[in-house]
């Protein structure tokens, strides 16, 4: 208790005893960095020391609870940091707290009146308080700028709106779109179609590749696509492959005149509805990527690694190849690893599919803590330019926590395509009872494993 008295040798030293002075400097400095506010209430202003202490005991606190709801309930956590305003003032209380660490740390600084220590120690003091002052202050902006990031990112590309949406048959399933809006083209086309069905209890994922050339896609009675095409989507050009169905709808905005209004669009929407009646599932969300941005992401990332089977000829058709991608491991940038997912040189849809689906699981491997926290900001960036969802900031939490737990078990795939299944003449019949054998078996996946009987 004598440290905390008014006449204490911490608050009015001997200043004219050198050791005095130096182990005085030594333990304010020590005690403000491990403490916040400690040096002010042992040698200063009582009341901005308190305010610190409790600043900080305040901030732990809530460290401590994030790291308790982590542990016990993750989801509710992820909801709270999940949306605009909770990110908002997670942002505001870093700079603050960051800033408070400042005033206090240059406080110690003067408070250890470092004039009166000689010799080395005078130096080493005051580097040690310029750290100790500079770097905490330093790590918490840092933070506060990878917050703004994030916010600006739930804002950009999440539905402010929107209550909680509960799984159908104890899934959520999303409706993964890569958009090609080429120079060479007018206005954007689906060019890639792929369901993403999770279990929400386990996180085992199921990915249904859909060929763009699919014809004939059925429709719903409640579908605002059945008035036009009530047996289907056919006629006898491509423009009734699938794909075709986001031209239709875009060309006839009337067929989904809210679509807009809930941060979709009608050829989204049309697109659907098709994939809905191929498939048999309901599409809760769907995301839609623009297939040039994702050359960004893939640069952001630092390049993914692909195992390529056989050599394959970056081009198109009537042109010469430019490059290859040899057989092997190959870690590819973002333009080899897109043209590596589009080429047609010599190829097919059903091979690109393939290619496609396999760069991004590639993707979803390369997003590792570490990659996150160093390059954040422009994989932040990326999404943004690259990335148009209708999934409300409401299920960023609970879709977070189920990312989480796919990212430990093997996806299922189905590719719906030849021979299996004839594109030009398909038996719904037999897809939806191919996705359903795919969902039973990424159910097997995700099922917990039973200990051995004695």
């Amino acid at each position: 208790m004598t440290l905390l008295q008014a006449r204490s040798p911490m608050r009015e030293p001997d200043q004219r005893d050198a050791a005095v002075m130096q182990r005085r400097g030594w333990w304010l400095v020590g005690l403000g960095f491990l403490l916040p506010g400690s040096a002010q209430v042992l040698a200063g202003n009582r009341r901005l020391g308190r305010f610190g202490i409790g600043a900080t005991l305040a901030l732990l606190g809530l460290l401590a609870l994030a790291g308790i709801l982590w542990a016990v309930w993750r989801p509710a956590l992820l909801t709270v940091v999940g949306n605009a305003v909770g990110l908002l003032v997670i942002e505001v209380l870093l700079v603050a707290y960051a800033l408070l660490w400042l005033v206090l740390g240059i406080d110690t600084i003067r408070l250890a009146r470092l004039p009166k220590v000689q010799g080395g120690a005078r130096a080493a003091i005051a580097a040690v308080a310029v750290i100790a002052t500079v770097a905490p202050a330093a790590l918490a902006g840092y933070g506060a700028s990878l917050v703004d990031t994030s916010r600006g990112l739930v804002s950009d590309l999440f539905t402010a709106s929107g209550p909680p949406v509960e799984p159908i048959d104890g899934r959520y399933t999303f409706l993964l779109l890569g958009g090609d809006a080429g120079e060479d083209r007018v206005g954007l086309r689906a060019d890639s179609m792929t369901v993403v069905t999770v279990d929400a209890d386990t996180g085992a994922a199921t990915m249904i590749g859909v060929p763009r050339n699919m014809r004939n896609a059925p429709f719903s009675e409640g579908s605002p696509m059945w008035g036009p095409w009530p047996n289907g989507f056919d006629c006898e050009t491509s423009d009734c492959y699938l794909n075709g169905t986001y031209t239709y709808g875009e060309a006839n905005p009337e067929l989904y005149p809210e679509a807009e209004a809930q941060g979709s669009s009608p050829g989204i929407e049309a697109t659907r509805d098709a994939i809905e009646g191929i498939t048999g599932l309901e599409l809760q969300f769907y995301v839609l990527v623009d297939m040039h941005g994702f050359e960004d992401l893939i640069d952001a990332l630092g390049g993914i690694t692909v195992e390529v089977e056989e050599r394959v000829a970056l081009g198109v058709d009537g042109a010469e190849p430019f490059a290859y991608v040899e057989a092997g491991t190959q870690h590819l940038d973002g333009g080899h690893a897109l043209w590596y997912a589009r080429s047609r040189y010599q190829s097919n849809d059903y091979e690109r599919m393939a290619r496609q689906r396999q760069v991004q699981e590639a993707i979803v491997a390369q997003f590792t803590p570490d990659v996150l926290l160093s390059k954040y900001s422009e994989l932040a960036a990326a999404g943004t330019d690259m990335v148009q969802t209708d999934i409300p900031q409401s299920m960023i939490g609970p879709l977070s926590d189920l990312a989480l737990r796919t990212r430990g078990l093997p996806i299922t795939n189905l590719e719906l395509v030849p021979p299996e299944i004839d594109t030009n003449a398909p038996d719904f019949e037999q897809v939806r009872a191919l996705v359903q054998a795919a969902l039973a078996e990424a159910d097997a996946v995700g099922a917990p494993t039973e200990s051995p009987q004695p």
